[in-house]
């Protein structure tokens, strides 16, 4: 049976400064690399034989993959970048203290905007400093200026679809090292979670959550490798 591992990116800057970071390109902290680094330890205990991985075209989780797979010494491992893992894109939010944000728009509407499964902070101005409809990567690509949760799976989902399971179809076992809203996408579109409940899922940094899966790819059991460092999933088998 397939195994598939989720990995959130260790440790940002901006998750150590409580700010809104969606598509900007903020790196790790020293504990994030920790946290990448003890991820990789995790998963060569695994024992589980990997084949491929697949990331985001941002730079925390790019370095947590390469940061996890030098730990298992699979620098060789074939991987594939592309920005339908990237984390939702906070709008008009992005670089802001979301404590800051909550005295100025109050905590319940600063509530809706994180954790609303389908209602998205205010678009962000083109030309904001943090806009990264200039940044080549995404050159030629219909970017958006905004998401919710909804939106992110609507664009995570079909790359699944497309690339990815085919993949575990195959029988491979795959690493993917993403972000905490893109694999909430994955997370609600695997097991089925309804829209109130995935709102409430909390992914920790760096601690690999390992999935097998059955040969339609329905989920078998699900566990964090770290389980001290994360709360239960709903709908999750053990």
């Amino acid at each position: 049976m397939p195994m598939l591992a989720l990995i959130r990116h260790g440790q940002s800057q901006w998750n150590l400064e409580n700010r809104f970071t969606g598509w900007w390109d903020v790196d790790l902290t020293s504990q994030g690399e920790a946290e990448a680094q003890q991820s990789g330890t995790l998963l060569k205990t695994s024992g589980i034989v990997f084949d491929q991985a697949f990331v985001s075209q941002q730079t925390r989780a790019i370095r947590t993959l390469w940061i996890l797979l030098t730990e298992m010494q699979l620098c060789w491992l074939p991987t594939r970048s592309d920005w339908r893992l990237n984390e939702r894109h906070y709008g008009g939010l992005t670089g802001l203290n979301k404590a800051e944000t909550a005295l100025k728009h109050g905590e319940e509407q600063v509530h809706i905007w994180r954790r609303s499964y389908d209602i998205p902070p205010p678009p962000i101005e083109a030309g904001s400093a943090y806009d990264p409809g200039e940044d080549r990567r995404y050159k030629g690509l219909d970017i958006p200026s905004t998401e919710s949760l909804k939106m992110t799976l609507d664009r995570v989902l079909p790359y699944w679809t497309s690339t990815i399971a085919p993949e575990l179809m195959g029988e491979k076992n795959l690493l993917i090292a993403a972000h905490g809203n893109s694999l909430r996408a994955l997370i609600k579109h695997l097991f089925q979670v309804s829209d109130d409940l995935i709102t409430g899922v909390e992914i920790p940094t760096g601690n690999p959550l390992l999935i097998e899966l059955d040969t339609s790819l329905a989920p078998i059991s699900a566990r964090y490798l770290e389980p001290s460092r994360a709360k239960p999933l709903p709908h999750i088998p053990g």
